[in-house]
This record gives structure tokens, C-alpha cells and sequence, in this order.
């Protein structure tokens, strides 16, 4: 039997497929930063946007010879004091560049931590977002200076019945 993928149970489209760029800059160096990006939604049309992917590319931490350093970033559909991972219902993507350098004089070996930026064919989407913004995270850690993040997120708008709104504003609200 073949997987139809289509649109979301009780969502209509409104608009084609876009992508919404965004960027964050920490405020002072190894400082937790978050910013909003407006979605522009009607709440008065019950319109929601439907996450396809999100690409999500957190600045180079700095090298630092017997020093750990980070840049982590995340992308969520409430506001947040620190930065999520994916075990958080609210956080739609993840990401983290970091440098293992501790016990090393000459350097250190590099790493990247992230989601899947691009989920699997077979999934019709990855998240929905009720609210009228999203929210994203940059924290830098032992780095010289400031630090940051710059993504994309793909998606569409589309219509929800009203039971539908109701519901994923709630749970979107309940849950932050």
C-alpha cells in the first residue's frame, strides 16, 4: 500500500511553500541570547504555519588551546530561558558547533551536533506553529567573542477549523 502524504487533518493551505530567514547575536560574549521572528499570522482567520524543515548554522566557536568552546542554538515556538534540545515538545530544531581542545596545547578536534535539517520523504511535516512567532536561541561557552546563529525555516500557511486553532494554541500556550 503507498504512503500518500498530504495536508495536515483539518488544515487547508493558504499559501505556497516559503522560506523565512533569521539570525541572533549574542549581546555580550558567552551570554544566553533569544530573539522573536514575526510570522505575520491572522489569528482572526485561524492561520497556522506549517513547518517542512529548518536549516539552522550556528557560528564557528572559537580555538583555544586546553579550552573547551561552544556555539549552541536552537529554534522553539515559545519563549525560553536557555537553549533547548529536540527532548523539549516546544523546540522544532537544534544545532551546536563545538571544540573539544582540553588536555591539547597545539588545538583541539572539532564537532557538530544537529537535528536532521531536512526530515525524512515520508513525513508530511514537522512542526505547526499557532502563535504569531517563533523563537530563537544562541549561547556561546568560553569563547572571546560574541557569537551567533543564522537559519532558515521552510514552510506554508495554512487555514485550521476552529477546534483545530483552538487546540494547537493551547497546547502551544499550555506547554511553554
Amino acid at each position: 500500500m503507498p504512503i500518500i502524504i498530504g495536508m495536515p487533518t483539518g488544515l487547508k493551505q493558504s499559501s505556497s511553500v516559503v522560506s523565512i530567514g533569521f539570525g541572533v547575536d549574542e549581546t555580550a560574549a558567552n551570554t544566553f541570547t533569544q530573539a522573536s521572528v514575526d510570522l505575520n499570522l491572522s489569528p482572526l482567520d485561524r492561520e497556522v504555519f506549517v513547518v517542512l524543515a529548518v536549516n539552522l548554522d550556528p557560528f564557528t566557536p572559537e580555538a583555544i588551546a586546553g579550552t573547551d568552546t561552544s556555539v549552541q542554538c536552537s529554534l522553539t515556538t515559545t519563549s525560553q530561558t536557555n537553549v533547548q534540545n529536540l527532548s523539549n515538545s516546544n523546540c522544532i530544531a537544534a544545532s551546536g558547533n563545538f571544540i573539544k581542545a582540553k588536555g591539547f596545547t597545539d588545538g583541539g578536534v572539532a564537532f557538530q551536533s544537529l537535528g536532521a535539517e531536512t526530515p525524512p520523504s515520508t513525513l508530511e511535516y514537522i512542526g505547526i506553529i499557532a502563535t504569531n512567532d517563533f523563537f530563537i536561541q544562541v549561547q556561546g561557552d568560553n569563547n572571546g567573542a560574541i557569537k551567533g546563529m543564522d537559519g532558515k525555516l521552510y514552510g506554508y500557511r495554512a487555514v485550521a477549523s476552529a477546534d483545530i486553532y483552538a487546540a494547537l494554541v493551547q497546547s502551544e500556550v499550555l506547554s511553554a
